[in-house]
Order: C-alpha cells, then sequence, then structure tokens
C-alpha cells in the first residue's frame, strides 16, 4: 500500500469511527438532515434549537480542538423548525494550523449522518464600498485563494464513497437555497439595505484582521470580491463533494481599509464579535425562518 492510500485508509478510519460513536449516543430520531455553521460570534444560532443534545468536541473521537475567541467547541443536536438539525458551534481554522482535512473533517461526519443541506456564516470583512459594519451577505460565489496556491481539502488520493475526483463548483451556493433565504429576509424585515448578496474570498492569514494588507485587499476588491474572510470556502468544496446542497451567510463586521490614506479605523477581533453580537438576533431569525421554509422542500423530505 503506497503512503497515500495508507493516508486515506486512516482518514477513512477516522471518519468510520467518529460516525458510530456519533450514532451511539444521538438517537435515530435526532439524525441531522440540516447542517449549521456558526462563525465568530454567532453561537446563539445553536439556542434556537429545540430539545437539544450538547457535545463538546472534547468528547467526540477525531474532532479537533478550536482556540479562537468567540468559537466554543461543541455540537448541538436538536430541532429547528422541527427539521433535525446539527449545529456546530466553533469551527477549525487552516491558519490555527488544522490540516484541511481536519478543517473539514465534520462536514464529511454530517454527510454519513444523513445531512442533505448545510447553512454555513462567518464574520467578514467588506470589501465592497456599499457595504456597511451590519450587513448580512448571501454568498453567491466564492474565491479560494489558497486553493489557488495548491490548499486545497481535496488533494489526495479521492475518497469516491463520499463524491467524484472533480466535483463541480459551479452551483457550489445553491441558488433554490438562496432564494429561500432572501424569502426569508423578507420575512424577517430585513431590507435590501440590510441584505446583500456577493462574492467571498477566503484567504488564509496570518498578518492583520482578515488578514490581508491595503495591497492584498485591492487586489480582492479587483478580482471581484465583496466580502474576505478565513474560514468557510473549505467546509463549502467538501459538502459540495458530499451531495450537500449549501447556502452560505457572512455577516458583515467592518469595512477593510483598501486605501493608503483611509479615514476607517483598524479593527479589532473583539470589534468583530461585538458586530457579531449587535446581530446576532437578526441573523439567529433568519436562520429560523430559512429552515421553516426549507422543510416544505422535495429535497428535504
Amino acid at each position: 500500500m503506497t503512503n497515500i492510500h495508507q493516508i486515506q485508509k486512516e482518514q477513512r478510519e477516522k471518519i468510520e469511527i467518529t460516525v458510530k460513536h456519533l450514532l451511539s449516543v444521538v438517537p435515530s430520531s435526532r439524525m441531522p438532515q440540516l447542517a449549521v455553521i456558526c462563525g465568530s460570534g454567532l453561537s446563539g444560532l445553536s439556542e434556537t434549537l429545540k430539545e437539544p443534545i450538547v457535545l463538546d468536541y472534547k468528547t467526540i473521537p477525531n474532532f479537533s480542538t478550536n482556540t479562537v475567541a468567540g468559537h466554543s467547541g461543541k455540537l448541538v443536536f436538536g430541532f429547528l423548525q422541527n427539521i433535525p438539525t446539527v449545529c456546530m458551534v466553533g469551527r477549525f481554522h487552516f491558519y490555527e494550523g488544522h490540516s484541511l482535512f481536519n478543517v473539514t473533517f465534520p462536514v464529511r461526519v454530517f454527510a454519513k449522518l444523513g445531512v442533505k443541506a448545510m447553512v454555513v456564516t462567518n464574520a467578514a470583512g467588506g470589501l465592497n464600498p456599499n457595504f456597511n459594519t451590519g450587513d448580512i451577505m448571501i454568498i453567491k460565489d466564492h474565491i479560494n485563494m489558497p486553493g489557488l496556491a495548491g490548499n486545497n481539502p481535496l488533494i489526495g488520493v479521492n475518497h469516491d464513497d463520499f463524491g467524484p475526483r472533480f466535483p463541480a463548483l459551479t452551483d457550489a451556493y445553491d441558488d433554490e437555497m438562496s432564494n429561500i433565504m432572501q424569502q426569508s429576509a423578507r420575512k424577517c424585515g430585513l431590507t435590501s439595505n440590510v441584505i446583500r448578496s456577493g462574492v467571498y474570498c477566503f484567504v488564509a492569514g496570518v498578518k492583520d484582521l482578515w488578514f490581508v494588507d491595503k495591497a492584498e485587499a485591492r487586489m480582492l476588491k479587483s478580482f471581484g470580491g465583496d466580502a474576505v474572510g478565513m474560514s468557510t470556502v473549505p467546509e463549502v468544496i467538501i459538502a459540495r463533494h458530499c451531495g450537500i446542497r449549501v447556502v452560505g451567510l457572512s455577516l458583515i463586521t467592518n469595512k477593510v481599509i483598501t486605501e493608503e490614506k483611509s479615514d476607517i479605523p483598524k479593527p479589532t477581533h473583539e470589534e468583530v464579535l461585538q458586530a457579531s453580537q449587535n446581530r446576532a438576533r437578526d441573523m439567529q431569525g433568519l436562520v429560523h425562518e430559512f429552515a421553516g421554509l426549507l422543510k416544505t422542500q422535495t429535497f428535504m423530505m
């Protein structure tokens, strides 16, 4: 057996062990159809689940631990609008030193548990000059900067039982689910001045908050980026590889400085968390309303 095939075997065994453990501690009636990944400061989304079962990452075999403020580190199984749901409260980041396999490991586990749809949320810096702090951007596409440099979660021997060697990503963010999110926003009274649509840029870090300097920010903006952050895209790639449909939300927590001379203050992580908390109730209501509309869709039945 070659080294790369041995790595694949070990990865598969880790997934199987974790799935077996979760099946032993979570009742079959709670096996999730919907997954929600909570970004920085957005852990309150998990508190909307009914009949929650809370599992600390430390108690789950092969789960990594996270080191970032605002990411508490637990899985919450429960019901969101009567949909069996799992919330991932605290994600793993590439910049923390995790491999992309470990960053995306939970998504593969969710696929094995039966998840059909996934909501990814994050805190992001606004590149688009029309975006304001507190805006919510529905992600319509992404730019994977680490991926363009060779850091992709699908590198290695393909896991054929999850998906094809080269999955199409032209529909990475599901149009139908994005439209449902737009409908949900209108029902929640969130206007077009708050709900945006745009392209999310994934960068690895680590130099400054959002980990881009002014020249890099101008470059990302010229590429068509509307917001920038340090997560989400690896999870989306693996979700699509597994056949999970995805909708993404970026909470704009600050404006990214792009000009040499700017009056925009340099943000801090604490300010990002505060901005997330200020809009948290709206985000929770939006995802809750979304789940109510989603459960009527045939692919969730």
